[in-house]
């Protein structure tokens, strides 16, 4: 009776895990072992078990592009990071300022930058910003006789033309965040604050911070790992089938897409497959572990 009583969760949890087992455990253990093995265009029937080949290539092959990629995806996630948590912790301080009239209306604009789809957003600002004719910072470059700039032919600028657009489109996410946290901080502790004579600085550092840690660290987190995987901006705006713009920045995730429906090299987009996953493993239990010593 009690065995029985132990396995009755297991049978009721039974459907829920052959969902999970298809769905997301097959698809990784299928990967894992395309990354073993040759297949590519040439050898889609008869490929061939090579070991771990495409994991050298990729990590001990200077050449092969995948460190690059590694490389500018860490520097776009870092940078990314960085900006977004300034930019929306000082707009949001803004907001929250005593006396500001209409702060409501503000607060719902600002969020049609994330509610718009991120397919639509890309493509107004390839067309509507970057464009090189009819674009809008070229046309304000033109009315103030400056020459007109390629902003997506270089990698430089397609780079920073790519983190505008991110910053655009996350950032709404990041300050209404930060902005129902700072709602939640008592307003004694200010005024308090303000009885010792501390200034605005000092509030920040010593109050503000503080109690925005513990709220804000679980976004930041989650905002890290899309941007270290994020894949649509960079390929719509620089590599987009049929409007390739001449810059050659890559991102692991481009780098894999690339290897996978561009050069049809599966086993060498697997492996490069696994090892984000990998990175991103590490990276969750990481961020995880220091969030438990934290508390």
């Amino acid at each position: 009776m009690r065995r029985s009583n132990k396995m009755l969760p297991w049978l009721y949890s039974l459907p829920a895990l052959m969902l999970v087992g298809m769905i997301i455990v097959f698809p990784i253990l299928y990967t894992g072992y395309i990354s073993l093995t040759n297949m590519n265009l040439f050898h889609w029937f008869d490929f061939e078990i090579i070991g771990l080949s495409n994991y050298a290539r990729a990590l001990l092959k200077l050449d092969a592009g995948f460190l690059s990629a590694l490389l500018t995806t860490i520097l776009w996630t870092v940078v990314n990071i960085v900006l977004q948590v300034l930019l929306a912790y000082f707009i949001a301080l803004a907001l929250n300022a005593q006396g500001l009239k209409l702060s409501r209306l503000y607060k719902t604009l600002l969020m049609f930058p994330w509610a718009m789809p991120a397919y639509v957003s890309i493509l107004l600002w390839r067309v509507g910003m970057y464009n090189t004719e009819f674009g809008l910072l070229n046309k304000l470059l033109a009315a103030m006789g400056l020459e007109k700039v390629n902003f997506l032919s270089e990698n430089v600028p397609a780079f920073i033309s790519c983190l505008a657009l991110n910053l655009w489109m996350a950032l709404p996410f990041m300050i209404m965040m930060i902005d129902g946290a700072l709602q939640s901080i008592d307003k004694s502790y200010y005024e308090s604050a303000q009885l010792d004579g501390a200034g605005f600085l000092a509030k920040n550092i010593y109050i503000t911070v503080p109690a925005l840690r513990g709220i804000i660290a679980p976004a930041v987190i989650m905002t890290t790992f899309t941007t270290f995987k994020q894949f649509d901006i960079v390929y719509l705006l620089t590599m987009q089938k049929g409007a390739l713009s001449g810059a050659t920045l890559q991102t692991i995730i481009t780098y894999a897409h690339q290897n996978a429906f561009v050069s049809n090299n599966y086993g060498l987009s697997s492996a490069v497959s696994i090892i984000i996953f990998m990175l991103i493993i590490c990276f969750s239990m990481g961020t995880n572990k220091g969030l438990k010593e934290e508390d």
